[in-house]
């Protein structure tokens, strides 16, 4: 049974999700919040897998919420919840550590499934998402760094790197990289592992904060704009 905290201000938002999640019968929400101060403590009370944060809430707001959430043993993932209006939000949760985000129109069986995903230790990016918020993100604020020479990753672990960064989900790397899919799950996790990051999706910020992808270089990937990767 994967466990669920449901954290947004808006009880009819709250209500919508509950509905979706409790009717799986491998879901259950443990617990709702109206606030991020409550989020963290309910978190801390219940243990829940995942948790759907929203960002905007009051006492506490949702980044603060998961920095906090994912500061506890045994840490949930964490889920945003998001309407697109602020980018700089949505780049500071993914540098955070969130697993992935969510709109808050979701369909019933796209959230269910992408509670799923996360729960199993993946991360959730969608690159139509994630790469227009890092890459507008640091457009504005970053000037872009050179590529982490120093940090032990070998040349092959950078380009897989840079093609998790534009999109690419582990089978499309394969066929990219003419290599097999078994050996491109054993360099993401090596370079997650090198680098110290949490998951798929912390290493797509770093990517974009070490020069590796060039905001606007997003077309390389060759993915529509719906695409959705989610693998560990």
């Amino acid at each position: 049974m994967i466990d669920v905290l449901l954290a947004d201000y808006q009880a009819l938002i709250r209500d919508g999700f509950r509905a979706m999640i409790d009717r799986e019968p491998d879901l259950c929400v443990v617990a709702e919040a109206a606030d991020g101060a409550a989020a963290v403590e309910l978190a801390r009370h219940h243990q829940p897998h995942v948790v759907l944060m929203d960002i905007r809430m009051p006492r506490l707001d949702g980044l603060t919420a998961t920095r906090r959430v994912l500061e506890l043993r045994p840490a949930p993932k964490v889920l945003v919840l998001t309407t697109f209006d602020r980018d700089d939000w949505i780049y500071e949760a993914l540098a955070a550590g969130a697993s992935g985000f969510l709109l808050k129109d979701v369909r019933g069986t796209q959230l269910t499934d992408a509670v799923r995903t996360v729960a199993a230790g993946e991360a959730l990016i969608a690159p139509s998402i994630t790469r227009r918020f890092i890459e507008g993100y640091l457009a504005q604020h970053s000037p872009g760094l050179a590529p982490p020479v120093s940090s032990g990753l070998t040349e092959r672990e950078v380009d897989v790197l840079r093609l998790m960064a534009l999109g690419l989900s582990n089978a499309e790397i394969a066929v990219r990289l003419f290599i097999g899919h078994s050996t491109v799950k054993t360099y993401v996790n090596r370079l997650l592992t090198k680098l110290d990051l949490r998951d798929r999706t912390q290493a797509v910020v770093y990517a974009y904060e070490h020069g590796l992808v060039v905001p606007g270089s997003a077309g390389e990937s060759d993915r529509g704009p719906s695409g959705l990767s989610a693998e560990a």
